[in-house]
């Protein structure tokens, strides 16, 4: 497969990780010993994914430097969005290095979600094949979660009408539309078109609600599961995750007292301090500068850094940060 090119937005604050990211941004929050910003550009990477725009916050020095070493030095392009104004605008701040390189289509991605491998090389392909204007990602949700998605309507297989956000006795289907897109550079002639919204912010999403309006041919791409980190608990939930399926993030760097035990799978960084008699997993991640006191019992939890667990505490399925 040819390589593609993918723009990835990552200029957010996350507000709702609060008071996690009081100390450094979404995109930096780490998912089993990556930021997850590396997370999402793993994953596109696996799906064909050669070459990379990231929109980020000029004042986000840690993201900008991480973007900056290897292995994503030469390979990345950063946009900077210096007022977080929406999706639409975001997309604005990359659409000068889209057609600088003259890309007929690109993939366009949040920092926050990851999808099960193979779904973004099947997205490339059914644009390339079918010579599409735009394949969205597709996921079937409970009536509570569509007034928090974009919504659509399908019709022999072609997305013909798009909703922001609706009440559910209004939504078109229960398809809802996950942040991960490709698009054809035609997407971008209507950017400077999208209004401001009352959130005082400009939406990719009506770009794309114009897009089908005119004529453009849409198709969608179901997948079966995301996860996203929009609350303390995704952090968790994500970090369990990689923990269990890939064997490489279960690590144990730093030597311990000899009475410490461990339950596999648990990531546990240079930098760590372990009381003796700690009992650790399993699913267990701990930061470089965690500090875990005597006879402390952890499982399911992650604990970043500068966190501290008192001795004998008992903690289980939560975030310490």
């Amino acid at each position: 497969m040819a390589g593609c090119l993918a723009v990835v937005l990552a200029a957010g604050q996350g507000k709702r990780l609060r008071p996690l990211t009081d100390a450094r941004s979404k995109p930096m929050l780490p998912v089993a010993g990556e930021p997850m910003v590396a997370r999402v550009l793993e994953m596109l990477a696996r799906g064909g994914v050669d070459r990379f725009v990231v929109v980020v916050h000029p004042g986000d020095h840690p993201l900008v430097d991480l973007l900056g070493r290897p292995p994503w030095a030469g390979r990345v392009e950063l946009a900077y969005q210096e007022q977080r104004l929406g999706t639409a605008h975001a997309l604005g701040c990359a659409a000068p290095f889209i057609r600088a390189v003259d890309a007929s289509a690109f993939i366009l991605a949040s920092c926050d979600n990851v999808y099960p491998d193979g779904h973004v090389a099947a997205m490339i392909e059914q644009q390339r094949e079918r010579d599409l204007d735009a394949v969205l990602t597709l996921m079937q949700v409970q009536p509570e979660v569509i007034p928090t998605l974009a919504v659509v309507a399908v019709q022999d297989g072609r997305v013909t009408r798009i909703v922001e956000k609706p009440r559910p006795e209004d939504a078109p289907s229960d398809l809802g539309v996950p942040f991960l897109y490709v698009f054809s550079a035609r997407v971008l002639d209507y950017l400077p078109q999208v209004a401001v919204s009352p959130r005082g912010e400009r939406e990719v999403q009506d770009a794309l609600r114009m897009l089908i309006e005119e004529g453009g041919v849409v198709g969608g791409r179901l997948m079966p599961w995301r996860m996203t980190l929009t609350r303390p608990a995704d952090l968790l939930a994500l970090n369990r995750h990689f923990l269990r399926r890939d064997p490489a993030c279960a690590t144990v760097v730093p030597e311990f007292p000899i009475d410490v035990r461990t339950f596999p799978p648990v990531r546990i960084e240079a930098g760590v301090e372990l009381g003796s008699g700690c009992r650790i997993g399993p699913e267990v991640y701990l930061e470089t500068g965690a500090c875990v006191g005597k006879g402390a019992t952890l499982r399911q939890a992650v604990v970043l850094q500068g966190a501290n667990v008192g001795s004998g505490a008992v903690v289980e399925q939560v975030v310490l940060g």
